[in-house]
């Protein structure tokens, strides 16, 4: 097997980072090892890792704060290795996003079990079909096409009704009743408006796809 990117060793134990290297690069995967939390974005930036092996105690910067940063621009696969065994760590770890979570002492072999497990399962998800539309709720966000949209919060409410039901018909009294929650005095027409922005948007995102289609005399559905 060639990797197509390397597994980031992040270990400042020099025999152990050369133990874990060995098994790995056995494996046929290519192997980088760092040993200062200092230089773990920097690199990822540099060689887009496939895996990070991220041990907690390390020089110049700890592993969970090195993983809460990662976090905020990348889904690269985390496995933490601590000689920490305290639950509170565990939960921590995994709860700043990382993968899994190794214990010292370990077997090589188990970490070369659990690494070749979680790419495994990446290999997976990407093989499945992206969908074309996705509606974050609880961050107010969307994406068509891989693309974020930028919606106004009615706009978001109005594409997730379509969204939950796709094929179904709205009139546009139904689909008011899902916009506003005040009780405001709108017109019917002020749907067209927003279907308008919102087509606006989505053809901005994806050019020459418009999912919404216009039911004469009835109102509006999503066709993904």
């Amino acid at each position: 097997m060639t990797a197509e990117a390397p597994i980031l060793v992040v270990e400042d134990e020099p025999k152990l980072a050369a133990l874990l290297r060995d098994y790995l690069v056995n494996e046929g995967y290519e192997v980088k090892c760092l040993d200062n939390g200092l230089d773990v974005v920097p690199a990822v930036a540099v060689f887009n890792p496939r895996l990070i092996l991220l041990d907690l105690m390390l020089p110049g910067r700890d592993g969970l704060e090195v993983c809460r940063e990662l976090r905020t621009f990348s889904a690269v696969p985390v496995i933490m290795i601590t000689a920490r065994v305290e639950e509170i760590d565990r939960l921590l770890g995994l709860d700043l996003g990382a993968d899994d979570y190794i214990c010292k002492p370990f077997s090589p072999r188990e970490v070369v079990a659990r690494v070749k497990a979680i790419l495994r399962r990446g290999a997976l998800l990407e093989a499945l079909p992206t969908p074309r539309l996705v509606i974050d709720e609880e961050r107010y966000c969307a994406q068509f096409g891989g693309i974020a949209l930028d919606l106004t919060p009615v706009e978001l409410r109005l594409l997730k009704t379509l969204a939950n039901t796709p094929g179904r018909v709205f009139s546009r009294d139904q689909l008011l009743d899902r916009l506003y929650f005040d009780h405001r005095v709108v017109t019917d027409r002020t749907v067209d408006s927003h279907i308008r922005n919102l087509r606006r948007k989505l053809e901005h995102a994806c050019p020459g796809q418009d999912p919404i289609r216009s039911i004469y005399g009835v109102g509006y559905k999503l066709e993904l």
